[in-house]
């Protein structure tokens, strides 16, 4: 059993959102168009991290400022284009959202995702009201994480102790050791467990096991 934490800051991309996958083939249709080879979801989770400029080096990309951020809008758009409507939530999302707030605990979601995306996906997966609020970042880089969750704390009525943080990547580790709060590790989104185990975090293999030990 964990402690009794008062308030999760829930990753959404991987963690909540099943998207890895998308992602992967999102991926592997720039690839070909670089006559790159592609990759399988397992290699994807073996490697993926942040700063996602690091990851674009890694399958062959150019990552000069101008085409890192040509790579980046048109990942986004085909994103944009598919999430919606081929995307779901991972099994058992909303149960632990509903049951945790049962055990008294509040949630917000913490993402590298642009905020307009957590708004317009946590709407049209009908989880908004679980959320007290959506901390996003305002740009395409998948960047500023660490500083979006320092503002908020700052501001919050939350001590440290009294948040976990709840993701799927090893970023996620380093923004929970960056802001002081502890965290659980999720294996079922776009990082292998072998991988989050490295950290000194707790890991599971899906969302439905945190409500036995919150």
């Amino acid at each position: 059993m964990f402690k009794q934490y008062k308030h999760i800051l829930w990753d959404w991309n991987g963690t909540l959102l099943d998207d890895s996958w998308l992602c992967v083939e999102v991926l592997n249709g720039l690839l070909k168009e670089s006559d790159k080879p592609t990759i399988t979801h397992e290699t994807y989770k073996e490697h993926f991290n942040f700063p996602v400029i690091h990851f674009y080096e890694f399958l062959g990309f150019e990552t000069s400022a101008a085409s890192f951020d040509q790579l980046s809008k048109s990942f986004i758009s085909e994103y944009e284009k598919r999430w919606l409507k081929e995307c779901q939530l991972h099994i058992d999302a909303e149960r632990v959202l509903k049951g945790l707030q049962g055990k008294g605990i509040s949630h917000s979601i913490l993402s590298a995702a642009h905020e307009n995306a957590l708004t317009v996906g946590t709407q049209h997966f009908g989880i908004n009201r679980h959320f007290a609020a959506l901390l996003g970042t305002d740009n395409i880089y998948a960047e500023g994480k660490i500083a979006r969750a320092n503002g908020w704390l700052a501001e919050s009525s939350w001590d440290a102790e009294d948040i976990l943080l709840i993701g799927d990547t090893l970023h996620d580790y380093e923004v929970a050791k960056a802001i002081g709060v502890e965290c659980i590790l999720i294996a079922s989104g776009h990082c292998a467990r072998s991988r989050l185990e490295e950290t000194n975090a707790r890991v599971l293999n899906s969302l439905g096991e945190c409500l036995p030990l919150l």
